[in-house]
């Protein structure tokens, strides 16, 4: 039968023990307990082992030569072998001999029953009733993975009351670890918190004035912006598209096709004569028209008769219908010296059509500039994603030349409409907001006042406004408007140096009273933090303008 080999540390308390125990999966289980036996020198430990081992259907062996654990082992009918080749016994009990040169074991501090064997007698050994009931209640609470279980108590009576619990080295180094960790952390945070987390912004508002700006500017493409000139750049942005509307045709025509035949001419004059395209041949009350130009060979004389020239050419009706659908015959011809004889002429038709009118050209076209344009400007206009002023009023649509289909006097399929399309071309135009600023800090800057110390608190970027837009010499022109703010030239180092180190109220107090200041507010970067810091460096200032 297999067994399993557990070699006990120094270190390992009786749950650990039970725990590796309880782990092994052998029905024999062998331990080899250290030099020193530690935990086994109990005999309730050794006890608590054996009803653990009885419990989980495992039989326990003992590989030890040392006397005391031997001893120590037969009273709880642990089996004993002298190493694992050896076959384990229940040892008896010999008369006790305590120095062996390794653990001394106190005769006073045996349990009695270790003593009867000073006697030589060979004895049971029993347990008292309240001992094996503390031993069945101490199994029952140890918890093997749970490594503050306190260690099972000894009885009283069986242990010396003056035995030392050996400390778990393990647990106390790995917590001496964990909160030297968790020290050190403190201690990292609380110089972050103090030196490196702490910062402030001071958020003033300042009395401003309005200043009105309002200019001409010549946009000139991607020419270079010259103020002197008063030009700016400006970008153009265009979409093309073939914009089109259905409509109804309203014209009414007979219409149809042409019967065809062929034609042979017969010329009796001795020189050949030409019969140009759309020569008209007559038959009956119904002209056809020649489809190519000829010219038929003048007549021979062949065996002493006359023989006039001849050529074949095709014809076509004169109009549409099958009232040209004619039978083979002569046909009259308006050309001296040329006569003409056809085949049956056939594929003549008509019917009553609707047809495209110039009047309806006309109309689709009036609704074709009627249509809206708005999403082709709104499409233009999301082409400028980088802030540009949109110059609204310069949005043009140039249309290319109407096209209908079906074309003018055509017919247009029964149930359906005819279309009247245009090739067209929308445009857009914007100016950058760098371009527009630096116009508006020009015009803003005339109007401060030097004999104050002032500043621009707003350039008015947010309120332009374009009007009068209109092109002259390919030049485009348009008028700007806005309004911008100005106020007092507050010197943000000096803000600073009086706010350093002070609380909220303390630097609110002290920077309201500077001329021109109308509100104070901070901002600290954490709740911790009540103090402005002493680095100037982590002191922001944003300066804000008060609202009319």
């Amino acid at each position: 039968m297999k067994k399993d080999v557990i070699y006990i540390d120094t270190e390992d308390d009786i749950t650990a023990i039970i725990g590796k125990i309880k782990e092994s999966r052998e029905k024999i289980v062998a331990i080899v307990p250290p030099k020193r036996i530690g935990v086994l020198q109990s005999a309730v430990n050794l006890r608590l082992l054996a009803r653990m081992a009885e419990n989980g259907g495992k039989r326990l062996v003992i590989i030890t030569n040392n006397k005391a654990l031997t001893a120590l082992a037969s009273m709880s009918q642990i089996h004993i072998a002298k190493n694992l080749q050896s076959k384990p016994e229940v040892a008896e009990i010999p008369a006790l001999e305590i120095d062996d040169g390794e653990d001394i074991i106190d005769g006073i501090k045996l349990p009695v029953e270790d003593l009867v064997k000073a006697s030589g007698e060979k004895t049971e050994v029993k347990f008292k009733k309240n001992e094996e009931k503390e031993i069945d209640e101490t199994i029952e609470t140890i918890n093997v993975e749970d490594e503050t279980v306190t260690e099972p108590k000894d009885n009283p009576k069986s242990e010396s009351k003056n035995k030392v619990k050996v400390p778990n080295f393990t647990q106390f180094r790995k917590k001496f670890f964990l909160g030297a960790v968790a020290f050190v952390i403190f201690v990292i945070f609380l110089i972050w918190a103090n030196t490196v987390a702490p910062s402030a912004k001071i958020i003033i508002t300042a009395k401003t004035e309005k200043t009105p700006v309002s200019m001409s500017l010549n946009l000139v493409g991607s020419s270079a912006t010259d103020t002197t000139k008063s030009t700016v750049q400006s970008i153009t942005k265009e979409i093309k598209k073939s914009v089109s509307i259905d409509f109804v045709a309203t014209g009414s025509k007979e219409v149809g096709e042409k019967a065809t035949g062929t034609l042979t001419l017969s010329n009796s004059h001795g020189d050949p004569i030409n019969v140009p395209v759309g020569s008209t041949f007559k038959k009956g009350d119904f002209n056809f028209l020649t489809v190519a130009s000829v010219d038929v060979p003048g007549a021979g004389v062949d065996h002493g008769e006359v023989v006039s020239g001849q050529i074949n050419i095709g014809i076509v009706a004169e109009e549409v219908g099958s009232k040209y659908n004619l039978s083979e015959g002569s046909y009259i011809s308006y050309i001296d010296d040329i006569s003409a004889y056809g085949s049956a002429t056939n594929g003549g038709e008509s019917h009553t059509a609707t047809v495209v009118t110039q009047e309806d050209i006309d109309k689709a076209n009036q609704a074709l500039q009627a249509l809206s344009t708005k999403t082709y400007k709104d499409q233009l206009a999301k082409q400028f994603s980088n802030g540009e002023f949109v110059v609204s009023d310069s949005f043009t649509v140039d249309r290319a030349v109407p096209v209908s289909a079906p074309e003018l006097d055509k017919e247009v399929i029964t149930g359906s409409k005819a279309k009247l399309s245009s090739e067209t071309t929308f445009k857009l135009t914007a100016i950058a907001k760098s371009e527009i600023e630096t116009y508006l800090k020009l015009a803003i800057n005339k109007q401060i006042d030097n004999s104050k110390l002032q500043r621009i608190y707003d350039n008015g970027s947010d309120t332009v406004k374009f009007s009068g837009y209109f092109v002259s010499d390919q030049t485009a022109i348009v008028n700007l408007t806005a309004t911008g703010k100005i106020g007092p030239n507050i010197d943000e180092t000096s803000i600073k140096k009086q706010a350093v180190d002070k609380r909220y109220g303390d630097v609110q107090s002290t920077l309201e009273r500077i001329e021109g200041v109308s509100d104070v507010d901070i901002k600290f970067s954490y709740f911790w933090v009540t103090k402005v810091p002493k680095d100037l460096n982590k002191i922001d200032i944003e300066f804000t303008v008060k609202n009319d």
